[in-house]
């Protein structure tokens, strides 16, 4: 069976204070792409990223091009090693990192759009109105019935917002309601129902006025065909065409992360080796819960890209 590889960008929160200075110190690549970064956005985000404060890089207009340089510095480090992949699919703001990744967008003019849809995604509800959690251990379809019926009790937003894993969804809305169906979530049997330490509450009808932001900010912008399929978090199916990117781009900051759908949609279109390409490890943690035959490599420093490389070596030398 020939390796095919599929490339994962990661999102939000996976975001800490040192990130991708490891592979600037030792990849021309990488420190190319954060000062083109720098340049972009007018300040120096490599900085930011590598030695903080933690404060300003948990802010979302910062933390989404941080993750988004420190996932392609990854990702140029990764190919110039002969690493390519097939198809790539990224949770939330990582569908940004892999349409940079597929030549969808340019580099430049993501970490903008970024920088934009960050911003309007933090002002879109006022601090301490809205709120996430996470509900673990609870089936989908009844985890959308709780938000149903706090709903219906409340008259506020609440909806799932991340259909993580099969035993992991997380709800978003204004506060009272998530709340509440966090407690009907418990009393339909979660394990658990976990408030998130977010800034704002991300992928539910609450953030219409970011998403017309997005929109206009996509509007101006030339997309490109990508040149491998790409998994759309707002459906969870392959994409490959460029209306079709700006179109996924522009729901997904209202519309539901389809995460268990994208990994299967790339399972089904033969992927075998799948590659975590930016910091952290959320998700290969996701995909074993949700396919436990796959494995998932990561490459975010010289060290993991090392193991990684070995990794691919070795399925290669077992085809």
């Amino acid at each position: 069976m020939s390796t095919k590889i599929a490339f994962l960008f990661p999102g939000q929160g996976s975001q800490s204070v040192g990130m991708g200075r490891n592979l600037a110190e030792r990849f021309p690549a990488a420190a190319e792409t954060f000062a083109e970064a720098d340049d972009a956005c007018g300040f120096p985000l490599s900085r930011l990223c590598f030695e903080g404060p933690d404060e300003e890089l948990k802010l979302t207009e910062n933390t989404q091009p941080g993750i988004l340089t420190v996932s392609v510095a990854a990702l140029r480090v990764l190919t110039a090693h002969g690493v390519q992949p097939a198809l790539a699919g990224g949770h939330s703001l990582g569908e940004w990192s892999a349409h940079v990744a597929a030549g969808t967008l340019n580099f430049a003019d993501a970490v903008r759009a970024v920088k934009a849809r960050g911003r309007a995604m933090q002002e879109a509800v006022p601090a301490g109105q809205g709120a996430m959690a996470a509900v673990l251990a609870l089936d989908a379809a009844r985890v959308a019935e709780a938000c149903a019926e706090a709903v219906a009790e409340t008259g506020l937003v609440v909806a799932a917002a991340n259909l993580n894993s099969p035993g992991q969804t997380v709800i978003s809305g204004a506060r009272a309601a998530v709340e509440r169906a966090a407690a009907l979530a418990k009393a339909a049997g979660a394990r658990r129902a976990v408030m998130l330490p977010v800034s704002a509450p991300f992928h539910c009808a609450l953030m219409e006025p970011a998403q017309e932001e997005v929109a206009r900010v996509l509007a101006a912008l030339d997309l490109a065909e990508p040149r491998f399929p790409v998994a759309a978090n707002v459906t969870g199916e392959l994409l490959t065409t460029a209306e079709a990117a700006r179109d996924a781009l522009i729901r997904q900051v209202t519309g539901t992360v389809r995460w268990v759908d994208c990994v299967h949609a790339m399972v089904g279109a033969g992927a075998t080796v799948f590659i975590e390409v930016g910091p952290g490890k959320v998700l290969g943690g996701l995909l074993r819960q949700i396919d436990p035959a796959q494995k998932a490599l990561h490459v975010e420093d010289e060290a993991s890209l090392e193991a990684t490389l070995a990794a691919l070596a070795g399925a290669l030398a077992a085809q």
